[in-house]
């Protein structure tokens, strides 16, 4: 083999190991095609036919929203001419896998969210619905709202700002409204509101910071700011702004105690909360 033979072999094998989750998402579809014949099929189809993360994302996703109103070639296509204009939903997507797999303890392997895990895959509708909604196509967007509401149960307006490393536990129940804005590195648990107070057309949504956890139930309203790496209490009410590092609980919300750890979304205790509100 000359030396330009080698670089160009070092070369392609450089590029095909900077996907760690790709690789570890097609290791995962090995392993249910050999332990799993009747998955077989999805686990080909949805994976192992796709020659990156993106396309095996993409046609996953429409194969979910499939409906004789738009059918999912439909989607697929819509969903892969975003992808050229806007790559970074590739890169989000990974992200919030990785924080899938991270914190939730039953989540073993990278495949799970992308073929069975709805939080995720609506998570990841959103960031889709979101792009085209940034890029004029405003009722494909709804569209995408309304299909993936009806699908997944979580209704996520496609005007919201969301961050990367998003983890939906369960995802049942989750709505998110127009003006609201996620941050980075959020953990949100099932039959979470982040929803406004009136009739108002305006700036009416919460923010919500960066590593907040916000648990099972709570609701989250009106334009107030969430502080980075806070925690809210699952049933929770929360109608004021919410320090930085604090734990809220409680109908109305009040401060209870410290975060209890530097980034509560990444650690999920929840326990924690219950000490605090009974201490």
């Amino acid at each position: 083999m000359t030396s330009s033979a080698k670089t160009v072999s070092k070369s392609t094998a450089g590029v095909q190991s900077i996907d760690p989750v790709w690789e570890a998402v097609r290791a995962g579809a090995r392993q249910i095609v050999d332990a799993e014949p009747s998955l077989a099929n999805l686990a080909i189809s949805a994976v192992l036919n796709h020659d990156s993360f993106e396309q095996a994302l993409a046609h996953r996703l429409a194969a979910r929203l499939d409906h004789a109103d738009v059918s999912s070639d439909l989607i697929r296509q819509a969903f892969a001419e975003i992808l050229l204009q806007v790559p970074e939903i590739g890169a989000d997507a990974r992200v919030d896998l990785a924080a899938t797999l991270e914190r939730d303890p039953a989540c073993h392997r990278a495949i799970e969210p992308l073929l069975f895990f709805k939080g995720y895959q609506a998570i990841q509708t959103h960031r889709f619905a979101h792009a085209l909604f940034k890029a004029g196509r405003r009722d494909f967007a709804l569209y995408l709202q309304s299909r993936s509401s009806q699908v997944f149960q979580v209704d996520i307006n496609p005007a919201v700002v969301i961050g990367k490393g998003i983890m939906l536990d369960h995802g049942t129940g989750l709505v998110i409204g127009e003006t609201a804005v996620v941050g980075d590195n959020v953990s949100l648990l099932q039959g979470v509101t982040l929803g406004g107070t009136g009739k108002s057309d305006q700036d009416r949504h919460p923010k919500i910071g960066n590593g907040v956890l916000i648990g099972a139930g709570a609701k989250v309203l009106g334009n107030i700011k969430i502080g980075d790496c806070s925690r809210i209490g699952a049933g929770s009410v929360v109608l004021k702004e919410v320090p930085p590092r604090v734990t809220v609980a409680g109908v109305p919300a009040k401060v209870i105690g410290e975060a209890g750890c530097a980034q509560p979304a990444l650690v999920m205790d929840q326990m924690v909360l219950v000490h605090d509100m009974n201490g």
